[in-house]
């Protein structure tokens, strides 16, 4: 999977739409995502604002990486291999990706459109395999990018 120019546009434009709402946006993320499960919040050690700035100091690198994949992808590795040590497991991508599609929705509101939805759920499924083949190697070896 790869992603189109177009896509890589769609989504860098959306993205500095969210950048101004940056707090708001990790507050509705973690909100959703600890709707969706709260046996997560226990895997956060820091206070949710800092974490919230890490979310996005992350996601604003991977959506400004998106033009050099080749670079990013060694980076979503080492995060993968991190985020074991935190408790993340397989099924936990599932539910932040549905959070994040969620939130962005929430904050961008009509600017959401449906090529811009499809975009950032290509981009989640690439990031999504990517970690997931460098954390659970066993599980998702036959998964390819």
């Amino acid at each position: 999977m790869s992603l189109s120019n177009k896509q890589i546009t769609l989504i860098q434009d959306s993205f500095k739409l969210v950048v101004p709402i940056k707090d708001q946006a990790a507050d509705i993320f973690y909100t959703k995502l600890f709707e969706y499960d709260p046996e997560l919040k226990p895997l956060f050690k820091t206070s949710m604002l800092t974490q919230g700035q890490k979310l996005m100091a992350t996601l604003g690198a991977a959506v400004n990486g998106l033009n050099s994949l080749p670079t990013l992808v060694p980076i979503l590795e080492n995060l993968a291999i991190r985020h074991i040590d935190y408790g993340v497991k397989p099924e936990h991508y599932d539910t932040v990706g549905k959070a994040l599609i969620d939130t962005l929705q929430a904050g961008l509101g009509d600017q959401f459109t449906p090529s811009v939805k499809e975009a950032w759920l290509d981009l989640y499924t690439l990031v999504a395999t990517v970690m997931q083949n460098a954390a659970y190697p066993e599980l998702f070896a036959t998964n390819q990018i």
